[in-house]
């Protein structure tokens, strides 16, 4: 154990003073740098949300209507405990959604904290297109998402519950990093502490550009915490002029650092989207270098010409490419350690 610290503390050590070469985080060599029209998303569960999202687009749709139908997949999908519907809940055993959408014009719309809602991408899209608001939360967005029909429900699973119940045993709260595929379908009551995220983003024929955040937030969390994931700007952010970006992970180191927006911006400045995921890493590691090796970050942007670039605080964050070449395309994000 003594050896594998002071290696992860050199890895670290090496990140912040930004020795680790762009080459690391290179993409995959099956992935073509460019394709348009393309659609990507985090982890394995990402496949399917892509699919939905490529129907969208073959039928003639718009990306916002594609990332919209990409992101309600895992939140009806009752072996994702990280999103909807089967989510875990809080450590009051109170499930709890957020939920963020943005086209690349600029418009976007959020909830946080809702409950008793299946689809709260939807009800996010609804606060873009019928509030002068960005963001609703807790009790105003279930009374908003009601008054637009949406329908009210009882969403803690069974197995949902029971792994709270478990939890409750102990207490112990201390999220893992990549518990998002580790746990997907396994349903292991109590051995989780599962978080966060679907992120995924589109890109049509012509470059223009959407993107969808959705989760049940870090499980057992405290009753009222919100991550990254509704944020505009540490969750998702999305410029047709450049591209996109989302994130995963420990949802507050994202929000230090407006994570999301802090990758676009450096592809305004010229990166790729490999680049300025990576830097954008290097960032959070340096400030939280105590911190950064027991916990995960990692980012997935897609700029306007179909470019993608995926990096992440620590290996095991994968990425789900769509396209014209292949529909289930999935890969390994590279990583500072």
């Amino acid at each position: 154990m003594a050896d594998r610290r002071r290696f992860l503390a050199a890895s670290l050590a090496a990140t912040a003073m930004g020795t680790l070469s762009s080459a690391a985080g290179a993409a995959p060599a099956k992935l073509s740098g460019r394709a348009r029209p393309r659609v990507v998303s985090t982890w394995d569960f990402g496949v399917a949300a892509n699919q939905a999202a490529w129907q969208v687009i073959g039928k003639g749709g718009t990306v916002l209507d594609a990332v919209e139908a990409g992101a309600r997949v895992p939140e009806a999908d009752p072996k994702n405990h990280s999103v909807g519907r089967a989510g875990y809940p809080d450590r009051d055993g109170r499930l709890t959604l957020d939920a963020s959408i943005m086209d690349g014009n600029g418009d976007c719309g959020a909830v946080a904290a809702i409950e008793h809602i299946a689809h709260p991408i939807s009800v996010a899209r609804r606060v873009m297109e019928k509030t002068p608001h960005v963001l609703l939360v807790g009790d105003g967005a279930l009374q908003f998402a009601l008054e637009q029909g949406f329908a009210k429900e009882d969403l803690l699973t069974p197995d949902s519950e029971q792994a709270w119940r478990e939890w409750l045993k102990k207490s112990e709260y201390k999220p893992s990093a990549n518990s998002e595929n580790e746990t997907y379908g396994k349903g292991k009551p109590g051995d989780a502490h599962n978080h966060d995220t679907l992120g995924l983003l589109a890109v049509d024929a012509q470059g223009r550009l959407a993107g969808a955040c959705t989760t049940s937030g870090m499980a057992w969390k405290l009753h009222g915490r919100v991550g990254d994931s509704p944020i505009i700007g540490a969750g998702l952010y999305v410029d047709n002029e450049v591209g996109g970006a989302t994130s995963t992970g420990v949802g507050e180191e994202v929000i230090r650092t407006a994570g999301s927006f802090l990758v676009v911006e450096l592809m305004r400045q010229g990166r790729s989207p490999q680049q300025a995921c990576e830097e954008a890493v290097r960032r959070i590691v340096r400030k939280r270098m105590k911190a950064a090796k027991d916990l995960q970050v990692g980012f997935l942007a897609l700029n306007r010409q179909g470019e993608v670039g995926a990096y992440a605080i620590q290996k095991g964050f994968t990425y789900a490419v769509c396209d014209a070449g292949k529909q289930d395309a999935l890969f390994d994000a590279a990583s500072t350690m």
